[in-house]
């Protein structure tokens, strides 16, 4: 096996809570020597509960493995430092909002005048040089605006006490993965021309870009009733005889779906029931169509016994299940897909392992999660900071460090 795949590439992490943190730890994970520079007053993620250890998981998840480096850039002395480690990166993620390490003499221009090679990645809302640029951005605000939350909101309808929309912040972890690409490609342009680049990854744009529905809901088309836009793949939650839930993906609505439910479950008949006639009626009927579904389902004992069946039609059935209990599968065992990471209390914390698996590639192992500052004398001194120095900066609080 040989090395990680981007080992030897240094990166410098000015992000935060979770798109950059998302995509640094993708970056570490590939065998990037990772970076993060931590403002005095701490990134927010680390508040994210539950705590062991006075370590919060949701921190850990995003930046176990990235060395840690903690200054206050108000003062000169850290904008120094701040250079120094510029000069010697190869690639530079950001998520503040637009124009914030311009402020600090830190934006692309300054930069790429330090280190012309440089690949600069900046994470945000709505873009750099967009109308919609100084706009404040979350995961829920930007689901909200592209369209997401509406698709939620209509997919539950009135299954909501509320309206609200996903709890989940899929346009930050999107976001982060689309700025993984961006370094990726950047890095190959240089290798092939020896420029480095900027580049602006949007979380608006990010959302619009992985919703596979969104060419359909663009189009004013006349489907018959066909649901093309937003639940040909609606997969409803069915029970077993034994209890356990379970979800066949697509939905018996969609035409070319029915025609598979209908043999998956026997019943030929169904095709000539005028109910079910058209998409639109089979909308109209649904209650008594899902009805037929589950009266089959509970015929199976257990999963096992209906995965023959319901792949023979070829559909797919999946358990519903916690994390955890998923966990507990043999699957992830064989993936490696849940590691133990080091809590620094002697014990470990179960995390999500790594998505790929690299034929001739070496992964490192699961990172130990920093504490703030934790890395700072290691830094400087590979910066040719000197002793004397480093202990001044500590004494004027330039440099910080918390467990």
């Amino acid at each position: 096996m040989s090395a990680a795949p981007l080992e030897g590439v240094r990166v410098v992490d000015f992000t935060r809570v979770l798109a950059g943190p998302h995509c640094t730890k993708a970056l570490r994970d590939l065998g990037a020597d990772v970076t993060k520079i931590e403002p005095p007053a701490g990134d927010l993620g680390r508040v994210g509960l539950p705590y062991v250890s006075g370590i919060g998981l949701y921190y850990v998840q995003q930046n176990a493995g990235k060395r840690n480096l903690s200054l206050d850039l108000n003062y000169p002395e850290a904008r120094e430092i701040i250079a120094r480690l510029c000069r010697e990166a190869d690639v530079i993620v950001e998520n503040f909002r637009p124009g914030t390490l311009a402020r600090f003499g830190f934006g692309y221009e300054e930069v790429r005048a330090l280190n012309p090679g440089v690949i600069y990645v900046s994470l945000s809302g709505y873009g750099q040089s967009t109308s919609w640029k100084n706009r404040p951005a979350f995961a829920p605000t930007v689901q909200a605006e592209t369209g997401l939350t509406a698709i939620v909101q209509e997919h539950f309808g009135e299954a909501l006490s509320e309206p609200r929309g996903d709890s989940c912040s899929h346009a930050d972890v999107y976001t982060g993965l689309q700025g993984v690409i961006a370094v990726l490609a950047a890095l190959q342009h240089r290798n092939r021309t020896g420029e480095g680049q900027y580049v602006d990854v949007s979380m608006a744009a990010t959302m619009l870009s992985v919703n596979e529905r969104a060419g359909a809901l663009l189009s004013d088309i006349d489907t018959d009733g066909e649901p093309i836009a937003l639940s040909a793949n609606e997969s409803h939650i069915y029970e077993m005889a034994d209890g356990s839930q379970l979800t066949i993906a697509a939905s018996p609505i969609y035409s070319p779906m029915f025609t598979r439910f209908c043999a998956m479950m026997r019943r030929s008949d169904l095709l000539s029931d005028p109910r079910y006639a058209t998409a639109r009626l089979r909308r109209e009927n649904l209650p008594s169509l899902l009805a037929e579904v589950r009266a089959w389902l509970v015929t199976f004992d257990n999963l096992e016994q209906l995965q023959a069946q319901v792949s023979e039609a070829g559909l797919a059935v999946g358990r519903v299940r916690t994390v955890s209990e998923f966990a507990k599968s043999d699957w992830v065992r064989e993936w490696n897909a849940v590691v133990d990471v080091d809590d620094r209390a002697g014990g470990t914390l179960r995390m999500p392992g790594n998505p790929w698996i690299f034929s001739h590639s070496e992964l490192p192992p699961p990172g130990v999660p920093a504490y703030q500052g934790e890395h700072n004398e290691e830094i400087l001194k590979e910066l040719q900071i000197s002793d004397e120095t480093i202990r001044d900066l500590q004494q004027k609080n330039i440099i910080l460090a918390r467990r």
